[in-house]
């Protein structure tokens, strides 16, 4: 199913970008229209920029203090998106490499990927018989016996005799 979502997404999404720039154009003009998405353009490189080393300097604050960057590399990757987002010429794709980049709205977008990231995983295991239901918030839980495979188990001792000659091959 997602692979599917994948392909229309990235068929979908130019159609739907050239129609809202051309809507937007009959409104505001054609050069208008051009100067708005330059502008706009810029100004997510700007931000991208600044949240990056905002990001940066957290992820190093982090390592330095021995503490897992969970938080942190999550921030990264939706910066790191998001300025793809905001490169990318159109409007629909800005609106998301905005939400992406912008302080205010990232840990908002953080929460509901994890959520979603956290549902899927928590299926699969289901669907996979992976990890027992209902333990751990993901799912994950002791881990389970491995199966023996068939036929009778002898108990016994390894003994080393090391003073016996090597044995010969042949």
């Amino acid at each position: 199913m997602l692979p599917l979502a994948l392909v229309l997404a990235f068929l979908l999404t130019p159609v739907l970008e050239i129609y809202v720039i051309i809507q937007v154009g009959q409104v505001i003009g054609g050069w208008p229209t051009v100067a708005l998405l330059l502008a706009e353009s810029l100004i997510g490189g700007w931000i991208v920029r600044r949240e990056g080393r905002r990001a940066w300097r957290a992820l190093t604050a982090t390592f330095q203090r021995g503490d897992v960057p969970d938080r942190e590399l999550a921030d990264g990757a939706l910066i790191l998106v998001g300025g793809v987002l905001l490169l990318t010429p159109g409007f629909v794709t800005d609106v998301f490499g905005f939400l992406f980049v912008l302080p205010f709205t990232r840990p908002l977008v953080r929460r509901l990927l994890t959520r979603y990231a956290a549902r899927r995983v928590r299926v699969a295991g289901a669907r996979a018989g992976v990890f027992p239901p209902g333990l751990g918030d993901l799912g994950f839980g002791a881990p389970q016996a491995q199966p023996r495979p068939g036929g009778p188990v002898v108990r016994g001792e390894v003994v080393h005799d090391e003073d016996a000659p090597p044995t010969a091959r042949s």
